[in-house]
């Protein structure tokens, strides 16, 4: 695949599904250098919107830990994912990921989309969608399979 891009980072959210590792691919694909690549996962605010009242004594930086360890575990898996920097956050997906590629001046963001339909759409919302509202960079949506 040609390399088309200037030199500047790549965003590349993660579900750790295997439509995000074919994002980060096709990401690598884009880019001569992979540390241009930065992989973010956002884990959503628990629902009452503080840690402690909710999950008792699990705080956010416990969260972002577990984020951190599910990639290292991925990438142990993966060879491709070698050397690729990993960020984990928390907050409204959509709005993290943009506020991040904002933050870091990223020439584009590369995002699957799970192709949901109907009501788990309705109820899940979709991250994507988001992306491509809030972005203020190119966005890549990866269709489904």
């Amino acid at each position: 695949m040609n390399r088309f891009l200037t030199g500047k980072p790549v965003v590349v959210p993660t579900d750790f599904s295997p439509e995000s590792l074919r994002a980060i691919e096709t990401a690598l694909n884009m880019v001569e250098d992979r540390s241009l690549i930065r992989v973010i996962h956002v884990s959503p605010i628990p629902a009452g919107g503080e840690f402690g009242s909710v999950w008792s004594s699990i705080t956010a930086d416990d969260i972002e830990q577990g984020a951190r360890e599910q990639f290292s575990k991925v990438r142990d898996k993966h060879d491709f994912l070698k050397n690729v920097n990993f960020e984990a956050k928390i907050g409204d997906p959509g709005l993290v990921i943009t506020d991040y590629a904002t933050e870091i001046n990223a020439e584009l963001i590369v995002i699957p989309s799970h192709g949901r339909t109907g009501l788990s759409r309705l109820l899940l919302g979709s991250v994507a969608e988001r992306v491509i509202r809030y972005a203020t960079c190119p966005v890549l949506v990866l269709r489904g399979k």
